[in-house]
């Protein structure tokens, strides 16, 4: 049922939440129930994670809202028990319980709290609900959402996150004829949900990819109907585990529109590289003959190259996909590198405001502090880990890497420059909690002050991850306007949960809720604060 406009999400068991909204935005209300369920997403039956009885990419998953509205979630979890084992299955520490990462990029303004990472939001016991509320204060864009503890996310329960504009804010191209979501991803074929606790235990590593998903589905089983002469636009998501994926379409152009909230540069390619974590919005006009043509999905940078594919249906279509695949680069750093640099802001542009993009010179700030970010390896008590600067100082250090709570203060309202390194053979994908930031720059080799003068200080793309590519360097701007704790993490889901991640705590000397919400009344405690009370009702 929808009410005016803004979301609530259930996800099992509803009850009311006027009491403690009624003064504020406009709400829609969704209804899921989250169970296991057999899936077949490569033609071999795996239990999977579904909302509503559907997998991941179908319409039912699809969370559609206007900026500054809200979002309120009752979330009921089913994911008690398993095939062969009592009690759920064994993942990490906290072992049949789930948490969503409701907001790939969708910044919970002053509201952490919500955020549905383990570090700031309790994981839900099976059987039992918790209500998320939260809004999607001055924002556009394309996003997703994924269950974020240990390894669920490999298991599905994920799905397209679209905001849109208010009716009276201006986009930069006329109403497409039809909008789809797709979601494309690495998969790894288990016999169980089970079996990924072995998978990603500390002692191994994941396997390489069995195939790549379009919409939960395996090679041509995912279907786009356009007509003829019309354009559309296509939220692309890559929401797997490990690989960068390139996409293109048979015979036809995209030109890219958004990116993760930002509206761009309107720049046609033929193919696009989407980095792990990363969404990107193109149009396509449906130009060429009437027929149905190949939409294809490949890894990027892997020795053996996967190949996934879909269909472009034309409503008149004569006759079938026909013809090789259409190729794509494969392990070329380069031709991912300048089309990373071509992707820039559309100054003029509205965002959720009235006035342009461009009135925000990020250019012209002075920088109150530098981040240096490395991602290194190593062993801790003879088992694998992944750590960030190995103990989150503000440059990488040698000092041994050890197991512990990482977390950094910021303060409030500073303007940052963080520079991710990259010194390994593998391209790496990171994504930060509550915030866009701007991609300045990127390049080969050791970053030094120096390579400020490389910077794009002008029309730079503002976006939630950005990919590192091997023995290289980025490096983002931030303006830290919105307190809280927020989960900075590799978007390589296996270095993630073995470590690879940190908390960015950005503080505010007021302790207003003008700055930061209370903890919410409804909070699940876990941890040291189990037993205790939020605040009073």
């Amino acid at each position: 049922m929808a009410q005016n406009g803004g979301i609530i999400l259930l996800l099992c068991a509803t009850f009311s939440v006027l009491a403690m909204v009624g003064a504020e935005d406009p709400y829609r209300f969704f209804e899921w129930n989250v169970t296991y369920g057999d899936i077949y997403p490569l033609g071999v039956r795996q239990q999977g994670i579904l909302i509503n009885g559907q997998f991941q990419g179908l319409t039912s998953t699809l969370l559609q809202m206007t900026t500054s509205l809200s979002m309120s979630i009752t979330a009921c979890q089913n994911l008690s028990s398993s095939p062969g084992k009592s009690g759920g299955f064994e993942l990490g520490i906290l072992a049949s319980m789930a948490g969503w990462e409701l907001r790939n990029g969708v910044q919970q303004r002053r509201n952490s709290f919500e955020d549905g990472v383990y570090g700031t939001t309790c994981p839900i016991p099976p059987g039992k609900n918790f209500t998320y509320i939260l809004q999607v204060k001055d924002q556009i864009g394309s996003f997703f959402y994924f269950p974020s503890l240990a390894f669920h996310k490999a298991a599905g329960g994920f799905g397209g996150i679209r905001i849109l504009s208010r009716p009276r804010i201006p986009v930069p191209f006329p109403d497409p004829a039809g909008d789809y979501t797709i979601l494309i991803g690495d998969c790894i074929l288990l016999f169980g949900i089970s079996d990924l606790e072995g998978h990603s235990g500390p002692w191994r590593r994941l396997p390489f990819p069995d195939g790549i998903l379009i919409n939960g589905r395996g090679a041509n089983a995912a279907s786009f109907t356009v007509e003829r002469g019309k354009t559309y636009r296509l939220r692309i998501s890559n929401v797997g585990l490990q690989n960068s994926l390139n996409f293109r379409i048979q015979g036809h152009k995209m030109t890219l529109v958004e990116v993760e909230g930002t509206h761009t540069l309107q720049t046609s390619y033929s193919s696009l590289d989407v980095h792990v974590g990363q969404s990107y919005s193109v149009l396509v006009t449906a130009d060429q003959a009437a027929k149905d043509y190949y939409i294809a999905v490949s890894s990027r940078f892997t020795e053996k190259v996967l190949t996934s594919s879909a269909v472009l249906h034309y409503s008149n279509s004569v006759s079938p996909v026909s013809g090789p695949l259409p190729g794509g680069p494969t392990t070329q750093i380069d031709y991912s590198l300048n089309q990373a640099r071509s992707i820039r802001t559309n100054l003029t542009a509205s965002g959720p405001r009235p006035n342009p993009q461009g009135s925000y010179h990020y250019g012209l700030i002075n920088i109150t502090r530098t981040i240096k970010l490395g991602n290194t390896a190593g062993q801790v008590n003879g088992k694998q880990r992944y750590a960030v600067n190995r103990s989150i100082p503000d440059q990488p250090s040698g000092k041994k890497m050890y197991l512990d709570t990482s977390v950094m203060g910021a303060d409030f309202r500073a303007f940052v420059e963080i520079v991710f390194e990259n010194r390994e053979s593998i391209i790496q994908s990171w994504h930060l909690d509550g915030y866009s930031f701007w991609v300045v720059g990127m390049n080969g080799g050791v970053w030094t002050p120096a390579s400020r003068n490389q910077y794009n200080l002008r029309d730079a793309v503002s976006r939630c991850t950005t990919q590192v590519y091997p023995k290289s360097w980025t490096a983002v701007y931030i303006a830290l306007d919105n307190v809280g704790m927020w989960n900075l993490r590799t978007e390589f889901w296996a270095r993630q949960y073995l470590g690879q991640q940190f908390y960015l705590r950005v503080y505010s000397p007021v302790g207003s809720i003008r700055d930061e919400y209370p903890i919410p009344k409804n909070a699940l405690l876990c941890g040291r604060a189990a037993g205790r009370k939020t605040r009073s009702l």
